[in-house]
């Protein structure tokens, strides 16, 4: 029996949430976040949690696991470190080419990202593969040691290493990684060999660069923060969370820091999965508000969509990643008024420091101070009195975006709020309407700290009729810490035909895949009960020039009947995402893919019995709420969530608080708590 710690770091707050084997009991705590070293308030918040759980020891937490925003932070701030390439005679440019395309193809003067690395430090050394992976001409390894002694000469801390056609044959870049230890031992090597094994040349070099660029920065703040963790006393090993949404040790994570680029945000849709699916309610959108951004996710029979990349700052990343798509709308961002003098919220936020206008530093008016002058927010406190609010200072903040609009205060606040909704929505429609699914046929799943705050308003405007709220939403990312398991990807291309009456070329490449999953499981020490795989085709047909992926259902060899199974979802999945699909196409596998699970010991959902008693014990008082301009302020019962039992039924307007956030019911919403203790809510039930 110990403790199990999952701590997230956020832009405004970090959340510690703790689970007790012993008793069986959540504990949550937050802190403000120290941007300028995470890991200090992180140190801060464990410890007093800690203090609170009877004066618990850090040696008594048998698990940590962290999700953080340093490497996503390193690359949007480009505070990297100084990076050379070495890539094959010809290509050093391709870095800055890219695929030829204009950032807007309707704006000229649009500029595109900076490369990570500037010219003068991206060198080329003889060397060259054939498509079919035989060498046209071998590594000239004299040139290659005077280009690293090159780049050591010229103070760089890490060398990315690209050739054409590496996935294929890596020996080439295993060798020029010999020879930087021999001539440039402290630098920080990546291989794209390692970090990506997969075809299209820019993608990959792109990854392996950023890889690279972030990995020191990455690797220096785990280290410490490992060192800290264990000189307070943690003996356990320390877990981090991957954007594929599972954790893997520090010490992994410190070699492929680009695999941590969403690291903060998948966990919390893993668990809002896991929460909803055993809630009755596999399909499901997750909206994660914090103080920074949004981030949107959909979830289809309780499985989270995986993508295989993203575009961050206009730079491709590929890795295997949950499909989240992130907005700068969050509590913090800053309300605005633009050139044609209309109302614009973020994405520039406040941050933790200076914060939101109401809490005593910042003066620029923000979604959260929007709030507070609407008493959506409590005026008075937060955190159930942790932070002190100042209303005067919301309201002061509001008025600089409201008085030259001609608007009043509340007018010019409940705009704010109803530009920052339009702005999640569009959000929402890139992951599903602009995907082939109908938001309509999904429950809205709101987290973070202003998720629940802005949830209904938010499914008024996709005409969704359901919101399910989780039991500590406030901090739901670091309670997914607790719900996820220990995984890695391995993943390699190969085109293969794919024959529906002879399996046998497309199962040897994932056998040969298993056979490394099989190397990882006993290194990390999984006993065979706790492994699984998940096998993963990108296939196209012939000539297309981009891959959709299917999973290949069940655990053992790849049948005949599998391959049918496996081209009917393909036909299927075409017929969504482009509106057709062809039979007698010849159709070919691209990327292969198999993902490594080690079960975790992981948090257990509990069900409550329902009583159906009134839920009049939970209601603490009343509150003038600004609900629009048509109504004004409006009384609306304030009801304590912790206090809220099974079987209780609200109706809006109504405001449910708890420490990690507020819930607005506006009128005509009716909700019930079900047995998993969840807000469930019908969106305009009453009307």
């Amino acid at each position: 029996m110990g403790l199990r710690f999952g701590v997230d770091t956020g832009g405004t707050f970090t959340d510690v949430c703790a689970y007790d084997d012993h008793t069986g009991r959540v504990h949550v705590h937050k802190v403000s976040s120290t941007p300028d070293d995470p890991g200090r308030a992180i140190v801060q918040g464990v410890t007093e949690l800690l203090g609170k759980l009877d004066d618990r020891q850090i040696g008594d937490i048998t698990y940590f696991a962290h999700g953080t925003t340093v490497g996503t932070n390193t690359l949007l701030t480009n505070t990297g470190v100084p990076t050379g390439l070495i890539t094959t005679k010809g290509f050093r440019d391709l870095l800055e080419l890219g695929r030829g395309r204009r950032p807007d193809m309707y704006d000229p003067q649009a500029d595109k990202p900076i490369p990570l690395v500037p010219r003068h430090l991206r060198l080329e050394v003889t060397e060259r593969l054939r498509y079919d992976g035989t060498v046209i001409a071998p590594l000239d390894e004299d040139e290659t040691r005077e280009k690293i002694r090159e780049l050591r000469d010229a103070h760089v801390n890490a060398i990315a290493v690209c050739f054409l056609y590496s996935y294929l044959d890596p020996t080439h870049e295993r060798r020029v990684a010999e020879l930087i230890a021999e001539e440039f031992p402290e630098a920080y090597v990546s291989l794209s060999s390692v970090v990506l094994p997969e075809f299209r040349e820019y993608e990959r070099l792109s990854t392996v660069v950023t890889n690279a660029y972030a990995g020191p920065v990455v690797y220096g703040y785990l280290s410490r923060l490992r060192r800290t963790l264990v000189d307070l006393g943690l003996k356990t090993e320390p877990q981090v969370t991957q954007s594929n949404g599972g954790v893997i040790p520090f010490g992994m994570a410190e070699e492929v820091p680009v695999r941590l680029v969403l690291s903060g945000p998948s966990t919390g849709v893993v668990g809002a999965s896991d929460i909803c699916s055993s809630a009755g309610y596999p399909d499901i959108i997750t909206f994660d508000m914090g103080g920074t951004s949004s981030d949107i996710s959909l979830v289809q029979h309780g499985e989270p969509h995986v993508t295989s990349g993203m575009e961050l700052d206009g730079r491709p990343i590929r890795s295997p990643m949950l499909d989240i798509h992130t907005v700068g709308a969050g509590g913090g961002s800053i309300a605005w008024i633009d050139s044609g003098k209309h109302l614009r919220v973020g994405p520039q936020s406040a941050g933790a420091y200076p914060g939101p206008a109401a809490y005593g530093n910042g003066w620029e008016p923000t979604v959260t101070d929007a709030n507070v002058v609407l008493h959506m927010l409590n005026p008075e406190y937060l955190l159930n009195g942790q932070m002190k609010i100042s209303e005067e200072a919301a309201v002061a903040a509001v008025k600089r975006v409201g008085d030259p609009l001609g608007l009043e205060v509340y007018e010019a606040a409940l705009g704010i709020l109803r530009v920052v909704t339009a702005n999640m929505a569009r959000a929402i429609r890139v992951v599903s309407v602009q995907r082939g699914y109908d938001p309509r046929d999904y429950a809205l799943v709101p987290f973070g700290g202003a998720g629940p705050l802005h949830a209904s308003r938010l499914a008024r405007e996709l005409s969704i009729s359901k919101v399910v709220i989780p039991e500590i939403p406030g901090a739901q990312s670091a309670m997914g810490l607790l719900m996820t398991d220990v995984r890695t990807d391995f993943m390699r291309t190969q085109m293969t035909a794919l024959d529906q009456d002879d399996p046998t070329a497309i199962a040897q490449v994932l056998e040969e895949l298993e056979e490394q999953a099989a190397v990882w499981f006993a290194a990390e020490g999984t006993p065979v009960d706790e492994q699984s795989l998940v096998r993963r085709l990108e296939m196209r047909y012939r000539g297309q020039n981009f891959e959709l992926p299917i999973d290949i259902e069940g655990e053992h060899g790849l049948e005949t009947t599998t391959l049918a199974q496996v081209v009917e979802s393909f036909h299927k999945a075409h017929e969504r995402v482009y509106g057709f699909h062809a039979d007698n196409d010849p159709i070919e596998v691209v990327t292969f893919r198999v993902q490594a699970v080690g079960e975790a010991d992981r948090l257990e959902l509990v069900k409550s019995e329902v009583d159906g008693e009134s839920s009049d014990p939970a209601l603490v008082g009343e509150r003038e709420v600004f609900l629009s301009t048509e109504f004004g302020f409006r009384k609306c019962p304030v009801y304590e969530r912790g206090k809220l039992l099974p079987g209780n039924r609200l109706a809006g307007p109504a405001i449910v608080e708890q420490m990690d956030t507020t819930t607005v019911l506006l009128p005509g919403d009716a909700c019930e708590i079900d047995e998993y203790r969840n807000l469930v809510i019908e969106i305009g039930a009453q009307q």
